[in-house]
This record gives C-alpha cells, sequence and structure tokens, in this order.
C-alpha cells in the first residue's frame, strides 16, 4: 500500500509542474508579463516552463527524483518569495501556503527513499542483483582456488598458489597449480 501511495504522491506532484511548465511555453506572453511584473526578466519564462516542463516528467517517471525534487521544492519557495510576498492579502497568503505545502510535499519526496515504480528504482534493483551476483562469482573462484590448493602437488612439490587461465577476452577457462619454485630451481 506504501508504494501505491508514494506513485501516486509522486504524479500528483508531478502533473503540478508538468502543466505550470507547458502553460508557460503556451502561452509566453503572459508568463513574461507576470515576471515583468515582480520586477524579473521576462526572459526567463522560457527557462522556467523549461525547467517545470522537465522537472515534472523527471518526478513522474522517478528519474533522478531526489534531485528533482530538491530543485523544484527550490523553485517553489522562489515563487513565494517573488510573487506571494504581500502578506496582507489573503488570496496572496493562501498562495504562499499552498507553495509551503507543496515545497513540503517535494521535501519529503526528498526524503522518502521508496521510489518503487520508478526508473531509479529499477536501477537500484538491477545494481544490487549486479552486486550480489559479483559476490557469488567472487566467492566460487576463491573456493576452487583454495581447494585446487589443498589437493594439487606438482611433481612431488605442495602447490603455493593458482593462477586463473583466462582466454583472449579475458573471460576465466580454469586454473592452473604453480608450485613453488626453490632458489635452486630454474
Amino acid at each position: 500500500m506504501n508504494t501505491i501511495a508514494a506513485l501516486a504522491g509522486r504524479i500528483l506532484l508531478s502533473l503540478l509542474f508538468i502543466i505550470s511548465g507547458l502553460g508557460k511555453l503556451f502561452d509566453l506572453s503572459s508568463a513574461q508579463v507576470a515576471l515583468a511584473g515582480v520586477g524579473l526578466s521576462p526572459d526567463l519564462a522560457l527557462p522556467a516552463g523549461l525547467f517545470e516542463l522537465v522537472g515534472g516528467l523527471a518526478l513522474a517517471f522517478g528519474v533522478a527524483t531526489r534531485l528533482f525534487a530538491v530543485l523544484l521544492a527550490g523553485f517553489t519557495l522562489l515563487t513565494i518569495l517573488f510573487f506571494h510576498h504581500n502578506l496582507l492579502d489573503h488570496t496572496q497568503v493562501v498562495e504562499a501556503l499552498k507553495n509551503l505545502a507543496i515545497a513540503g510535499g517535494l521535501l519529503a519526496l526528498f526524503a522518502h527513499r521508496q521510489v518503487a515504480w520508478s526508473y531509479d528504482g529499477l536501477r537500484a534493483r538491477r545494481d544490487r542483483e549486479s552486486v550480489a551476483r559479483d559476490a557469488e562469482m567472487r566467492a566460487a573462484r576463491a573456493e576452487g582456488r583454495a581447494e585446487a590448493l589443498s589437493e594439487t602437488t606438482v611433481a612431488g612439490t605442495p602447490v603455493t598458489r593458482v593462477e586463473t587461465v583466462t582466454d583472449v577476452d579475458g573471460n576465466p577457462t580454469g586454473t592452473v597449480a604453480v608450485a613453488r619454485r626453490r632458489w635452486w630451481q630454474i
């Protein structure tokens, strides 16, 4: 149930930014007017719209979720600073509180490491499986070497080490027992 709630929360938060970013991109002139009205450069409308769209899509698909959650939380807090700072106007206070809640949700998403049903989760599972598979292979090789050392003698001399034989591609093909040479032996 937690994974469904985490997925739904992530998608709902992302929809806010996707729709807002598309709105800015499809109506750049009104976004530029809004930015100019608070003393910011109107040229920031396009990058802001693209950032919201890309960040929202990244949250929706779970790509670099923690990074985009923090960036979008900072972006949302900056909108309070520039657009909703008039605390005497009830509408501005409501908008500021809404943005604080959104930033809080994004920070919770950052802190909540459960990214099931996302690209980040898929990559983490694949990495864990790869590490486990590599550990199994190392253990099997070490076991084979130890077994070869304990059972093998070369020309009546106990074996001192086992070397792994590889093919031209570097893939192990077997092991060879190597006897310790004495100082007088060539």
